[in-house]
C-alpha cells in the first residue's frame, strides 16, 4: 500500500508534463480575441478551442472549459465546436486594466490546468503635445526642440520629430530616448535661412496625435553666446554716468544685435535694465548712478529678430563709482544738562547715519563744531569721532551745535541742531503690541498743539542699568500715531519705550511704556521663605524674579500646599504682593509648600518649602506659661504663710516627744 501511494504522485505528475509539454499543447488549444489592445474601459471578447484528441490525457471524458484574468476567474460560455472540438466563448464587458494575461483552463483530475493564453492590452490614444518649442546651437549648429508631452496613454509609443523644407518632403528628425521629450535636428537635416516646418508626431496601437506645426527659420531661434563686458568707467568725472564697452561672442560678429543690459547694487531689491542697445559690438552709456556704490553689470544678446533666444546674462563685472561729499540733513536726539562746574553745559548727542544714498561713498567720520563754518574761520570741534554719538562739554547758555559728516570726497553741509528745553505738554497716551518676535508696533494718542516729529526711544529692562545709544528713531510725520521698532528687539525681554513729541520751540515731556514682542512661561519661579508659623496659620515670602527670569509680564502668583494626606490647596496672589498668609491650617501638621509664577505664555513652579504648624498659638502658649507662673507663685506664697504660722504649723506637723527623755527612759537598766 506504500508502495501504491508513493506512485500516484508520481503518474500525476508524469500525466501533467504529457499536458502541458510543447508536443502535448500544440494544437490542443488555442485562444482568440477580438482585438488585444482596446480602448481602457472597453468590450473584450476572446474564445477558447480545445481539441481533445490533441491533448494528452483528455482524449476520453467531457471536457470542462474555464477562464481567468490573471488570477481571478472570470465565467464564459461553452458549447461543442465543429469536429468534436469545444469552444467557449468570453465577453468582459468593461476592461478597466492597462495589461492582463487572459487564460483559458480545462479540467483535469480534479485541478485547473492552464492550456492557452492571449495578452490583451487598454489604453488611450496618444495625447496632443504641447508647447513646442525649439532653440538652435550655434556651436554645432543643431537644432534642440523640447515639448510638453500629453496624458499617459498606457499603451507602447513611439514619438518622432518631424520636419519638412519649403520643397522638401517630411522626414523624421530626430528620436528622443530615454523617455524625454526633447532631441535634436542635426545640422545636414536644416535648411538655414529658410523657413522650415517642425512638429511631434507620437503614435500608438490606438491611432497617432501631431503637435501644433512650427514655421521657423531656424536662424530666428539661434541662442548666442554672451557678449563679454571689456571695460566701465565714469565720464565724465564728477557726473552720476558711466560708459560700458562690450565685444559680442565669436561667431556673431556679422549679425545685427540687440542686447540688454542690466546692474544692481548690493542693497537694491531689483534688477535695473536698459534695453534697446543696437548694433554688433561698441559702447553704452547709462545715468543716475549712486556715489561711491559698488554696481554689479551684466549684458545679453540676441539677434534682431522678435522670435530670437536671448543668450545668457555675460559674467558679471563690478564697478564703484567714485565718491562725492555727503549730502543731506542728519536726525539728531540730544540731552544736556547743567555741569557740576558752573558755567558750562554736558551735551549728550546722539544721531544716525547717513542713508547709503545720501553718504555718497564711505563715511570716514562726523564733526560737532560750536559754530557754523565760514569762510577764512573754522568754528571750535568739540567732537570728532567715528561713532554715532558724543558726550561733550559747552558754554552755558549755548542754545545751537552744528553736526557734519565727511567722506574721502569732502564734508557735508552742517545740520544745525537746536538744544530746546524739554517744557512742552506731552501725548495724552501710548501703548505697544507685539508685531512679530522681533519688532514692535507702538501706538500713541496725537497731542492737541501742531508737532514738528517726534522720537521715539526704547530700552532693555536689565538688572543691571546700560544704555542703547542707537535705540531711538526720528518720526517725521506729523499726523503720525504709529509707529514700527525693527531695530534691536529681542524675544521675552521687557522694553522701555518712551516718546517725545518735538515742537517748534520745545520738547515735549516723555510719556512711557512697556512692552514684550514675546512671551513665554518663566525661567524660573521665586523661592519660597518663611516669615511665621502657628498652629492654624503660615507666613510666607518671597524675592521678585529678576526681569531677565520672567520672560513676560508677570500676572499671578500661585501658592499651593498639601499635607500628608494629599489634601491639596490653592490661592492665587496679585504679582505687585510679595508675601501671603496661608489660613485654616491643622495644629501639628507637615505641610509642603510651593509657589508657581505666570505669564501670559504659560507658568513656572518653584521649588518646595517643607512646614510644620505648632500645636499651640503664640497666645495660648503665653497663656500657659502665665497661669504656669501664678500658680508656682502661689504655692511659694502658701509656704511662706505656713513658715509664719505656727498654729497651722502644729496642727499640720504636730510635736512629737522625744522617748530618751522620757521617765521611763531613766529607771530602765542600762
Amino acid at each position: 500500500m506504500a508502495r501504491h501511494g508513493a506512485g500516484t504522485p508520481f503518474l500525476l505528475q508524469l500525466s501533467l508534463l504529457l499536458l502541458l509539454c510543447p508536443g502535448g499543447t500544440l494544437g490542443c488549444a488555442s485562444v482568440a480575441v477580438g482585438s488585444p489592445v482596446v480602448p481602457l474601459g472597453s468590450a473584450v471578447t476572446a474564445t477558447c478551442t480545445i481539441q481533445s484528441e490533441l491533448c494528452h490525457g483528455l482524449e476520453q471524458g467531457k471536457v470542462r472549459i474555464s477562464w481567468m484574468l490573471d488570477n481571478k476567474p472570470v465565467a464564459g460560455s461553452q458549447r461543442q465546436g465543429p469536429g468534436g472540438t469545444e469552444v467557449s466563448n468570453l465577453t468582459l464587458p468593461r476592461f478597466n486594466r492597462t495589461q492582463a494575461r487572459l487564460w483559458c483552463c480545462v479540467e483535469w483530475n480534479g485541478t485547473k490546468q492552464r492550456v492557452g493564453m492571449a495578452e490583451i492590452r487598454a489604453g488611450y490614444p496618444p495625447a496632443k503635445p504641447l508647447n513646442l518649442s525649439c532653440v538652435l546651437d550655434l556651436s554645432d549648429y543643431g537644432l534642440t526642440c523640447q515639448w510638453e508631452q500629453g496624458a499617459d496613454s498606457h499603451l507602447p509609443t513611439t514619438v518622432t520629430l518631424k520636419c519638412a523644407g519649403s520643397r522638401a518632403p517630411a522626414v523624421t528628425g530626430c528620436t528622443p530616448q530615454g523617455g524625454h521629450s526633447r532631441c535634436t535636428v542635426p545640422r545636414p537635416l536644416l535648411q538655414l535661412y529658410r523657413e522650415m516646418e517642425i512638429w511631434v508626431s507620437v503614435t500608438n496601437a490606438l491611432g497617432t496625435a501631431e503637435s501644433e506645426h512650427l514655421c521657423i527659420d531656424p536662424m530666428d531661434v539661434a541662442k548666442l553666446n554672451p557678449p563679454t563686458l571689456q571695460s566701465i568707467q565714469s565720464i565724465p568725472f564728477q557726473t552720476d554716468c558711466v560708459a560700458l564697452a562690450w565685444d559680442v561672442a565669436q561667431g556673431t560678429e556679422h549679425m545685427e544685435l540687440q542686447c540688454e543690459l542690466r546692474y544692481r547694487a548690493p542693497k537694491d531689491p531689483a534688477w535695473s535694465l536698459v534695453s534697446g542697445i543696437v548694433g554688433r559690438a561698441g559702447t553704452a552709456q547709462r545715468c543716475g548712478f549712486l556715489f561711491g556704490t559698488q554696481y554689479h553689470f551684466q549684458m545679453r544678446c540676441r539677434r534682431n529678430s522678435a522670435s530670437a533666444y536671448w543668450s545668457e546674462w555675460s559674467p558679471g563685472r563690478n564697478y564703484t563709482t567714485h565718491e562725492k561729499a555727503p549730502t543731506g540733513k542728519l536726525d539728531t536726539w540730544w540731552g544736556a544738562r547743567p555741569a557740576r562746574a558752573g558755567g558750562w553745559l554736558e551735551v549728550q548727542l546722539r544721531w544716525k547715519a547717513p542713508r547709503w544714498y545720501e553718504a555718497n561713498g564711505r563715511v570716514l567720520g562726523y564733526r560737532v563744531t560750536l559754530g557754523p563754518r565760514r569762510r577764512g574761520r573754522d568754528p571750535p570741534t568739540v567732537c570728532n569721532t567715528t561713532h554715532t554719538h558724543c558726550n561733550f562739554s559747552a558754554p552755558a547758555g549755548t542754545r545751537r551745535v552744528y553736526l557734519s559728516v565727511y567722506n574721502a570726497a569732502g564734508e557735508s553741509a552742517a545740520t544745525e541742531v537746536i538744544l530746546l528745553e524739554r517744557k512742552g505738554q506731552p501725548l495724552a497716551g501710548l501703548w505697544a503690541v507685539p508685531r512679530d518676535s522681533s519688532s514692535l508696533r507702538v501706538h500713541w494718542e496725537a497731542p492737541p498743539a501742531p508737532v514738528a516729529a517726534y522720537v521715539l526711544e526704547w530700552q532693555r529692562v536689565t538688572t543691571e542699568p546700560g544704555h542703547c545709544s542707537t535705540c531711538w528713531q526720528m518720526e517725521r510725520d506729523r499726523a503720525a500715531t504709529t509707529a514700527l521698532i525693527l531695530y534691536g528687539i529681542e524675544p521675552f525681554q521687557q522694553y522701555n519705550i518712551s516718546l517725545y513729541p518735538l515742537y517748534k520751540d520745545a520738547v515735549g515731556m516723555p510719556v512711557h511704556t512697556t512692552a514684550y514682542s514675546q512671551q513665554k512661561a518663566p525661567s524660573q519661579a521665586p523661592k519660597l521663605h518663611l516669615r511665621r508659623i502657628s498652629k492654624s496659620e503660615a507666613e510666607l515670602c518671597w524675592e521678585p524674579l529678576p526681569v531677565e527670569m520672567q520672560n513676560g509680564f508677570i500676572t499671578s502668583y500661585t501658592i499651593f500646599w498639601a499635607n500628608s494626606i494629599a489634601d491639596v490647596a490653592s490661592a492665587t496672589v496679585n504679582p505687585s504682593l510679595s508675601s501671603f498668609v496661608i489660613r485654616g491650617l491643622k495644629p501639628s501638621t507637615l505641610y509642603k509648600v510651593h509657589v508657581m509664577a505666570s505669564t501670559a505664555a504659560g507658568g513656572t513652579n518653584g521649588t518646595s518649602l517643607t512646614l510644620v504648624t505648632t500645636v499651640l498659638d503664640d497666645t495660648e502658649i503665653q497663656f500657659l506659661f502665665l497661669t504656669l507662673g501664678l500658680v508656682f507663685l502661689l504655692l511659694i506664697l502658701l509656704l511662706i504663710c505656713f513658715q509664719k504660722n505656727e498654729r497651722m504649723k502644729e496642727q499640720l506637723w504636730p510635736s512629737v516627744p522625744d522617748p530618751a527623755n522620757s521617765s521611763l527612759g531613766k529607771w530602765v537598766p542600762a
